[in-house]
């Protein structure tokens, strides 16, 4: 028995030193076990880990659908007029739009280049009133529009929008306008006439709403006929800007050096990346940010292990000397130790990806449902633009939440399992 006892022990990481840690992890505080810390430092390790996985998910899927609207419901670059009418305190027209359009569209990775009138105007319907924005493009121009053409929800058909207006989903909801209504628009910068401009007040027949599931582009964007746009802002001698849409967004610069030769001066671009770069940045600082915070979360419950283990030891001293007496070596004393404290941290590692994961998985009806119980909204989208909570699980996010974990826990436990292992047997007998 004792030389069986001596070869189990001397084995590294051997069932016997398994079965030993395993009893020594779930045994009662009364006969000298950790069962509540260990508890305690489970529940921390899991809710951290969980939470972190959430967290990540969370932002990373903010960011990118955030950025698949902005890629998808506006212009990659816009090509728009170096100088500045004073006067009006608007961009002056780009009357050589035509010629632009021509040079610019033969351009590698350049889909299209969309001549847009944009102006802001009022819109009303049976009495009730919104602020709206207007954007004039060609009928076969706006379905390189993707957001636009395939949106999230969408009421009445696409090829109709020749005879009318599209209007997003905000608008007609806050209007209670439905297809087939005719939206009122009100234009200060309208009627030309020997005393000035008038406002012009016109009708256009609702033939498509969409909504791509921004906020600030769904409550406030109307599409117009570039043809009757150009006659109702009176610019039928040119237009406000140029859209470009590229085949690969992400290259805008590439894009831009390759432009800026053919356009002269004259003109100025704005992409995509110009207008929210910063807003995209700060999303990824404050991951970094939640990514530390988290971190550090997992570690205050990780220490939870250390408490646990170092009473273990306190507690197994007469333990750890019949071992010894038996043929354990050091190494077999630090290797159980090590087995408790792994063995909570694996657990509660695997636990909080699981619930993580899930958490992620369900986050819409989640959502909901807490919506359903405090009886309000508690996703803001006209703070966050999005209209639902987005999440996406990327695997090196999970691999980095686990790495994380068990790197923490495994190396704090390595402390009290090597003290356990300077047992004295002699005197821990004595002591007894």
């Amino acid at each position: 028995m004792v030389n069986q006892s001596k070869n189990a022990g001397n084995a590294p990481f051997s069932w016997f030193e398994w079965l030993i840690a395993w009893r020594y992890l779930r045994s009662k505080r009364k006969d000298g076990g950790i069962s509540v810390i260990a508890w305690y430092a489970l529940i921390g390790v899991t809710l951290g880990v969980g939470t972190l996985i959430v967290v990540q998910a969370v932002m990373l899927g903010f960011k990118e659908e955030f950025t698949s609207k902005i890629i998808g419901a506006n212009a990659h670059i816009s090509l728009l007029n170096q100088n500045f009418d004073s006067t009006s305190k608007r961009n002056l027209l780009i009357s050589d739009h035509i010629s632009v359009i021509k040079a610019i569209s033969p351009l590698e990775g350049v889909i299209g280049a969309l001549p847009v009138i944009k102006d802001q105007v009022m819109g009303s319907y049976n009495g009730r009133n919104v602020g709206v924005q207007i954007f004039g493009v060609k009928p076969e121009d706006l379905s390189l529009i993707t957001a636009v053409k395939e949106p999230e929800f969408y009421q009445g058909n696409f090829a109709d929008f020749r005879n009318g207006v599209a209007i997003g989903s905000g608008i007609a909801r806050n209007l209670n306008i439905k297809i087939g209504d005719k939206i009122s628009l009100l234009s200060f910068n309208g009627i030309k006439t020997a005393f000035g401009i008038a406002p012009r007040v016109s009708e256009f027949s609702v033939n498509y709403i969409f909504q791509v599931g921004r906020y600030d582009i769904d409550n406030t964007r109307i599409y117009m006929p570039l043809a009757d746009a150009q006659l109702y802002f009176n610019k039928e001698d040119g237009v406000d800007q140029i859209d470009i849409i590229l085949s690969e967004p992400s290259s805008v610069e590439n894009a831009k050096s390759k432009i800026l030769p053919i356009i002269g001066e004259q003109y100025r671009l704005w992409s995509w990346k110009d207008a929210s770069g910063a807003f995209l940045k700060a999303l990824d600082v404050e991951r970094r940010v939640m990514l530390t915070i988290l971190s550090l979360v997992i570690l205050i419950a990780s220490l939870n292990i250390i408490s646990g283990l170092v009473m273990l030891v306190k507690n197994k001293t007469r333990d750890i000397a019949v071992l010894r007496t038996i043929g354990f070596s050091k190494g077999s004393i630090q290797r159980i130790f090590f087995i408790c404290g792994s063995l909570i941290g694996v657990i509660g590692s695997v636990l909080g990806l699981i619930w993580g994961c899930l958490f992620v998985m369900y986050i819409t009806e989640i959502q909901h449902f807490v919506e359903f119980i405090v009886g309000g909204s508690v996703w803001n989208s006209e703070i966050r633009f999005l209209t639902e909570v987005p999440a996406k699980i990327r695997l090196n996010d999970l691999f980095l939440a686990i790495g994380l974990s068990l790197g923490i826990s495994l190396s704090i436990t390595i402390i009290p399992a090597r003290n356990a292992a300077k047992v004295n047997p002699a005197e821990a007998i004595r002591n007894e």
